[in-house]
């Protein structure tokens, strides 16, 4: 009777934990990694105790992907599905125009309220997943789950200090200023969650333009004399200001929490949601920045921290998207079983991030993928797949490039341009066949892409090149698993028994075969007659 006592004890501690466990997430608009000083690829920065210091109780994600803009990168989050399957590909209202999101999606507030109705939920700040016409639009918030909306609905604001607010559709004029606004905002609703778990979505404008310059008390830049003139050309050093506005007020959220008694039950997701813009991005070639699949526009700051977090101050190199957000909240608050809500018509891409949170696990899965695609196309539509070492830009024009991020990170040398060795075709096919296969488009890979290094390396494995009936491989263990695809991505066969498959029916040509075992994997370029 004591262990059975004592085991429902435990279990009362163990739900409790959760029952009183809150998540707020942080977004930043436009903002990549080189403004923070705490990512070895900084250019740039800006003094950010209160961002910083999230790193004491947490983990440091230095190859989060996000999508290319905001509206694209918040749908993935709220709904854990790729562009491609939400239809939000680009900036809703932009003049390139981009889908909206369909209110019938499986969003992180609807899991919250499956999982435990007594889940507070609000979304605070930026919405920016619909127009805000007809009026109706305005309540899509709280159709999609949210218990509260209050922010402005749609992307960059007029003015940091005269804009549209909206209050569960209600509409109204704000002058405060924005980023101190949405901390109000925050702070106001969590003083009402007396008993309730809760969670917020924290979409703030800043750093984003315009570039202007925040009250005095917010920063330290007192030489800026906020003239247009002044911010027209010198627009990085206003967009620093509002950076560290914005990571004052959040300071100021932490000390409201703290207050509340609720810090140290609330774990934060601080991130970016693309890349920097053309006009304050520090790299050389502006046109890589936001809007674009290239690593400056999607690189993006990405920390989990509090009570959860297992040995923190770690840095994780996992390759995660911020689309894996949807799968990771609802772990957070304990709801392990969420994949059961989900339809099989709307399959959802995000992992959960919770394994390296616990450091259970050092990664969890062998890619990253992002996109971009606009109602008005042009030449950056594209998608990109990385692992760990490589990435591959497949633009919907039909160029490719292909770059080694291990030794490339700036995406300078095109590896398609130049002679590849073999670890460069093996990871070329390996990333073009896995893009295939997710957005189910053939032709992906390009098969020209050839073995210069060693023309007969598939012969010294695969035999015979060209082949008939049959495809037998030399020095083989038993346990390697075989793909064979044709030159549009389509397999036609995966297996261990390849020699025992019978190929007379595939038609003359060319067919990549794929060899792999113990996460190890060869690319072979063969031949078929009749």
């Amino acid at each position: 009777m004591k262990k059975i006592f004592s085991f429902f004890c435990l279990l009362l501690l163990y739900l409790n934990s959760y029952s009183q466990h809150n998540v707020i997430l942080l977004i930043a608009d436009d903002i990549g990694t080189d403004y923070f000083g705490f990512y070895k690829d900084h250019k740039d920065t800006v003094d950010l105790p209160n961002i910083r210091g999230l790193l004491k109780n947490g983990v440091l994600f230095t190859n989060a992907m996000s999508n290319p803009v905001c509206s694209a990168t918040r749908a993935g989050i709220l709904t854990g599905r790729y562009s491609f399957r939400t239809g939000v590909g680009n900036i809703v209202g932009s003049g390139s125009g981009s889908g909206q999101l369909d209110t019938s999606e499986i969003t992180i507030p609807r899991l919250l309220k499956i999982f435990n109705p007594n889940i507070a939920k609000a979304n605070i700040g930026k919405w920016h997943l619909h127009n805000p016409a007809p009026a109706s639009n305005l309540l899509n918030p709280l159709v999609l789950g949210y218990d509260h909306f209050e922010g402005p609905f749609i992307g960059a604001l007029p003015s940091y200090t005269n804009w549209t607010k909206y209050i569960n559709g209600v509409s109204g004029t704000i002058t405060n200023y924005a980023t101190s606004e949405n901390i109000n905002n925050a702070v106001s609703w969590i003083k009402l969650q007396t008993v309730n778990p809760f969670f917020i979505w924290l979409a703030f404008n800043a750093p984003h333009s315009p570039y202007h310059l925040p009250p005095s008390n917010l920063h330290t830049f007192s030489a800026l004399s906020g003239t247009q003139q002044d911010i027209a050309q010198n627009p990085k050093s206003y967009f620093k200001a509002a950076l560290q506005a914005l990571d004052t007020e959040i300071g100021r959220l932490f000390d409201s929490l703290q207050v509340l008694n609720k810090l140290d039950s609330t774990d934060f997701i601080f991130i970016g949601d693309n890349g920097n813009a053309t006009r304050t991005a520090q790299i050389a070639d502006t046109s890589r920045a936001k809007g674009t699949i290239y690593q400056y526009g999607v690189h993006v700051p990405f920390i989990i921290s509090g009570p959860s977090v297992i040995n923190p101050g770690r840095t994780s190199d996992a390759l995660i998207n911020t689309t894996d957000i949807f799968a990771t909240i609802p772990e957070l608050f304990g709801y392990f079983t969420w994949q059961a809500q989900i339809p099989v018509n709307k399959p959802v891409d995000a992992k959960s991030i919770l394994p390296i949170v616990k450091n259970q696990n050092s990664q969890i899965k062998p890619w990253s993928f992002t996109e971009i695609f606009k109602t008005i196309t042009d030449s950056a539509d594209g998608k990109a797949m990385r692992n760990t070492d490589y990435k591959l830009l497949n633009f919907d024009y039909g160029h490719q490039e292909f770059f080694n991020l291990s030794n490339d990170s700036n995406e300078m040398n095109d590896l398609l341009l130049g002679t590849l060795s073999s670890a460069d075709i093996t990871n070329y096919f390996y990333l073009c066949n896995e893009m295939s296969t997710l957005v189910g488009t053939a032709g992906i890979c390009n098969s020209s892409v050839g073995y210069p290094e060693n023309e007969n390396e598939a012969d010294d494995i695969a035999f015979p090149n060209p082949f008939g009936n049959h495809i037998f491989l030399k020095n083989k263990s038993g346990n390697e698993i075989c793909e064979l695809s044709d030159l549009m991505g389509r397999k036609v066969f995966t297996g261990k028994f390849l020699e025992e498959e019978n190929f007379s029916f595939l038609p003359e040509g060319i067919f990549f075969l794929k060899v792999y075992s113990n996460q190890k994997q060869k690319y072979f370029r063969l031949f078929h007659h009749n």
